[in-house]
C-alpha cells in the first residue's frame, strides 16, 4: 500500500460478522457532506455539516426515495477523531444487503473503499500515534490472551515508544555536540566530553540489549508459548493434552505407538497463551510410520520453550529414578534456553514416594485425568520469572531487527572511541544508531515501510 492521498474520503465496515449491528466508518474532508446526501435526521433540519464534534443523530438512511434503514450516525470533527480528520460512523442493522447498499451509496456520492489499514495510517500521518503504537493496534485486535492484551495495550499507550524516544533524544543531544565540533574542526574545539559520551552510549546500549533479549519472551507471549509433551509410550501424553484442552483432541489408547503425528492446540492458562504439542512416544521402533513420528518429536522438542517429560509414577521408586528417566529419554534440550519440567503422572493409580533434594530436575506430580493443578502452577511460575508486568518488552520482529542494528552501531561507536577514531567518522555511526531507533517509532521512515506495515491491517482499521 502506498502513502494515502488524504484528499480522498474513504469508507469501510469497521465491525466483523456475527453481531446485530454493523458500523460503517468514513474519514476525510467530504465525509459529512457525503452522508448528508443519504441521511435525514428524525429532527427536521439537522445537517451533519453543521454539527459539532462528538454528536450522535438518529434518523433514516435513504436509497433514492426508499428508506434503507433506521440508523445512528456519530460525528467526529477534525483532530478529535481516530484518524485526525473529520470522520463519521454509521451504525446499521447487520444485514449484508444493507451494508453493501450503504457502501455503494457512499461510493456513488464521492467516497471510495478504504485499503487495509488506511484509517490507522491516516491516524499515524496526522500524529495521533507513532508507528510502534500503530502496530500495537493490530496486536491488540489479534490478542488471544490476557498477557498479549496487556503487552499490546501498554505499547498502544506509549510506554514502549516513550522509552525509545528518551534513549534516542539522549543520543541526539550529544550527537549534536559532535556535529558542532565538525563545524569548528579547523579550530580544534571539543564540545563533547568523550568520557561522558562513552558512559552514555554504554547506558543506552545496556537498555537496547535488554530489549533485544526481551523478544524471546515477548514474541511467545504474543504468539503462544510452545510446550512439547514428550515421554515413552503410554505415559499419558494424549490424556494430558485432552485434559488441558477440555476436549478429546488426541486418541487415547493402551496400544503403544497410537500417536504417530504431531497434535497441537492452544489454551489460556491464567491469562497466558500456551501452545501444547502432543508428540509420538520416544522409543526404538521398526515401524516406519512410528519412526517418522518420533523423528518429528525431536524436531518439536527443539522448537519448544518448555518441555514436559511425562513419566509413570509406577516407574519412580527413588529420586535417582527421575534422573535416570531423563537420561534414558535421550532428549536433546538446551537447558540454558529451554525449561525442562518432569511430570510424574498417574499418581491416582500409584501414590508417589517421598523424594529427597538430590533430584537434578524440576518435577511436579499429577493425574493427567483429573488433577493437573501442580502443572498449571509450574507453567504460571515460568512466565512470572520474566517480570513482564513492569517492563517494556519487544514483540515485533521489525523492532528486534532495528534494535540489533542499533546495538551494532553503538558497539562500533565504543570501539571507535577506544581507537581514537576522528569525530567525523564516529558521527556516521551515531547517525546510523539514531536512524534505526527512529525507524521503530516512525520518526525515520519511508513509503514502502509504511505500506508494508499498514497493509497487514484489516479493512476498516
Amino acid at each position: 500500500m502506498s502513502i494515502i492521498d488524504s484528499g480522498n474520503t474513504i469508507c469501510a465496515p469497521a465491525t466483523g460478522k456475527g453481531g446485530a449491528i454493523t458500523i460503517v466508518r468514513l474519514s476525510g474532508d467530504k465525509a459529512l457532506a457525503i452522508v448528508d446526501k443519504i441521511f435525514i435526521a428524525k429532527k427536521k433540519g439537522q445537517k451533519l455539516a453543521d454539527s459539532a464534534s462528538h454528536r450522535i443523530y438518529f434518523g433514516d438512511l435513504y436509497d433514492g426515495d426508499l428508506i434503507l434503514d433506521e440508523v445512528l450516525v456519530s460525528v467526529f470533527k477534525g483532530n478529535k477523531s481516530y484518524t485526525g480528520e473529520t470522520s463519521v460512523e454509521i451504525s446499521l442493522h447487520a444485514s449484508p444487503y444493507i451494508l453493501q447498499r450503504t457502501l455503494a451509496l457512499l461510493v456513488q456520492h464521492g467516497a471510495r473503499i478504504a485499503e487495509p489499514g488506511e484509517f490507522s495510517m491516516r491516524a499515524f500521518l496526522h500524529g495521533k500515534f507513532d508507528l510502534a503504537q500503530a502496530e500495537a493496534v493490530g496486536d491488540l485486535i489479534a490478542s488471544a490472551s490476557k498477557s498479549a492484551h496487556h503487552t499490546a495495550m501498554r505499547q498502544l499507550k506509549g510506554q514502549y515508544s516513550n522509552q525509545l524516544k528518551a534513549l534516542r533524544q539522549q543520543l541526539l543531544d550529544f550527537a549534536s555536540l559532535i556535529e558542532l565540533e565538525l563545524d569548528f574542526a579547523e579550530e580544534d574545539v571539543e564540545f563533547a566530553d568523550r568520557k561522558r559520551f562513552i558512559q552514555l552510549v554504554k547506558q543506552i546500549d545496556k537498555e537496547v540489549t535488554r530489549l533485544i533479549h526481551s523478544f524471546a519472551i515477548g514474541n511467545v507471549l504474543k504468539e503462544g508459548i510452545p510446550v512439547a509433551i514428550v515421554g515413552k509410550p503410554n505415559v499419558g501424553k494424549s490424556t494430558l493434552l485432552n485434559t488441558l484442552l477440555h476436549e478429546d483432541k488426541a486418541i487415547v489408547s493402551d496400544i503403544a505407538g497410537t500417536t504417530r503425528d504431531i497434535i497441537e492446540d492452544s489454551i489460556n492458562v491464567n491469562g497466558v497463551l500456551f501452545r501444547f504439542i502432543d508428540t509420538a512416544g520416544i522409543r526404538e521402533s521398526d515401524n516406519l510410520v512410528e519412526s517418522l513420528g518420533i523423528e518429528r518429536t525431536y524436531k518439536k522438542i527443539g522448537e519448544a520453550n518448555i518441555v514436559l517429560l511425562l513419566v509413570d509414577a509406577a516407574d519412580i521408586k527413588s529420586t535417582e529414578d527421575i534422573n535416570n528417566q531423563v537420561e534414558k529419554a535421550q532428549i536433546k534440550i538446551d537447558t540454558s534456553s529451554q525449561e525442562l519440567i518432569i511430570v510424574i503422572n498417574k499418581i491416582d493409580q500409584t501414590p508417589l514416594l517421598s523424594l529427597d533434594d538430590s533430584c537434578n530436575y524440576h518435577y511436579v506430580a499429577i493425574s493427567a485425568k483429573n488433577n493437573i493443578q501442580a502443572l498449571e502452577t509450574a507453567l504460571n511460575n515460568y512466565v512470572q520469572q520474566f517480570n513482564i508486568q513492569d517492563q517494556s518488552i519487544v514483540t515485533n520482529a521489525r523492532h528486534l531487527e532495528a534494535l540489533e542494528h542499533t546495538h551494532e552501531s553503538l558497539q562500533t561507536i565504543l570501539q571507535a572511541f577506544e581507537a581514537t577514531i576522528p569525530a567525523d567518522l564516529i558521527a556516521i555511526d551515531v547517525r546510523t544508531a539514531l536512524h534505526y531507533l527512529g525507524s521503530i517509532t516512525g520518526e525515520i521512515g519511508n513509503d514502502e515501510l509504511l505500506g508494508n506495515i499498514f497493509g497487514k491491517f484489516c479493512i476498516g482499521k
